[in-house]
């Protein structure tokens, strides 16, 4: 039977252009083969989103050869083919065995494939950041002859500048977030529960936006009074009552790359803390976004904001926003006082102006923007409004 590859987000003229600057990097740092190990970072390579990163897979990038090699767990092989664009003969199915198994996993087979590469005495690259103590001890242990580096973040920060084919995916997922967040507003109503409000808004998450569906969601955050001062936990069994507050933070997702967005909500007429909040904060966004350009760094961008905001009487504390992309968080620049991180054109980020300030009081808004040759492109475009809901 053939398998179609209609599930592809890109053609493989770009996954073999990401290739190409993956192994110009192998190049740079002598390595014969690097074993990629990062869900997000496999996604980059291949198109692979299933979730299957819960046990051991890797892919094998040879200096020697086209196709990288996907080595995953055997009832998992069968989305890989589906999903990449890889030759059948390059994604390896471990056998169940190894599942649970306390003498041996999926990275035994990633070794013995290594073995059979020719490369176990060879220079060697592993993303040891994201493998565990025990497997990196098991790399070491099982090729003693090679030289290891470590490559946690060499991926990472080629993913950093997207293709434009990329900005046009997360321009697919901006539409989405900005498609939730409107339902959002149709449907957080005093005595509604939260549980149902959450239903409708992760519904069109899914269903997406413009004729383009989203492709997977994740979790997000719906925080209401009396804990609008956290940050990262999910609804609650509540429902909404009249003088609630409701910071939402949420992002749409197209084949793995997520644009962020977060705003606040008030049911009823808003206290004027957090009217006075609100404004400092959009001219603190505004302040951020209008250094955004090439040449400028992230802690530009950053300290726009503070010095905006402490202007009105207002501090925060967190920093302001990261390098996002696929699986939403690139680790590898953030919007804070000291990242020195230069801003290139497609690079893409999270403006995420969420302020934490007292245990129960809080306020979040946030908008994804890519850099321009000449500024910012927002990727969003949800109304900087304080929602004012009745």
């Amino acid at each position: 039977m053939t398998i179609s590859k209609g599930s592809q987000a890109f053609p493989r003229t770009e996954y073999v252009r990401r290739l190409a600057a993956v192994k110009s990097e192998m190049e740079r740092r002598d390595i014969d083969a690097l074993v990629v190990n990062n869900a997000a970072n496999i996604t980059y390579l291949t198109g692979y989103t299933a979730l299957s990163a819960y046990v051991p897979q890797g892919l094998v990038v040879s200096i020697h050869r086209e196709e990288p090699t996907f080595i995953l767990r055997r009832q998992d092989a069968p989305a890989a083919i589906h999903q990449t664009f890889l030759e059948r003969g390059n994604v390896i199915g471990y056998p169940e065995s190894l599942i649970g198994n306390p003498d041996m996993d999926g990275f035994d087979t990633v070794i013995d494939f290594l073995h059979e590469l020719g490369v176990a005495s060879r220079s060697l690259g592993l993303e040891r950041g994201y493998l565990s103590a025990q497997a990196s001890e098991k790399f070491k242990e099982r090729l003693p002859k090679a030289r290891i580096v470590d490559c946690t973040k060499a991926i990472a920060w080629i993913r950093g500048i997207k293709s434009d084919l990329e900005i046009a995916v997360m321009r697919e997922a901006a539409a989405i977030s900005d498609a939730a967040m409107l339902r959002a507003a149709e449907v957080i109503r005093p005595g509604v529960r939260e549980a149902d409000a959450v239903a409708e808004i992760v519904a069109t998450l899914v269903r997406g936006a413009n004729g383009k569906p989203g492709t997977i969601f994740r979790p997000l955050y719906l925080c209401s009074s009396p804990r609008t001062g956290t940050s990262h936990i999910m609804y609650s069994q509540d429902v909404f009552r009249e003088g609630s507050q409701i910071n939402l933070e949420l992002g749409g997702i197209r084949h793995g790359y997520a644009a962020g967005l977060m705003r606040t909500f008030s049911i009823g007429a808003p206290s004027d803390r957090l009217r006075r909040l609100h404004d400092a904060e959009v001219a603190g966004m505004e302040a951020a976004l209008n250094v955004v350009q090439p040449g400028a760094t992230c802690s530009d961008v950053a300290n726009a904001f503070y010095r905006m905001i402490e202007k009105q009487g207002f501090k925060k504390e967190s920093r302001c926003g990261y390098a996002i992309g696929i699986d939403w968080l690139e680790p590898t620049a953030s919007l804070k006082d000291g990242d020195m991180t230069e801003l290139k054109p497609n690079m893409t980020f999270h403006l995420m102006l969420g302020n934490w300030i007292d245990e129960d009081f809080g306020y979040v808004i946030s908008e994804t923007f890519r850099v321009t040759e000449s500024g910012a492109e927002v990727l969003t475009s949800a109304p900087r409004n304080l929602f004012e809901l009745s």
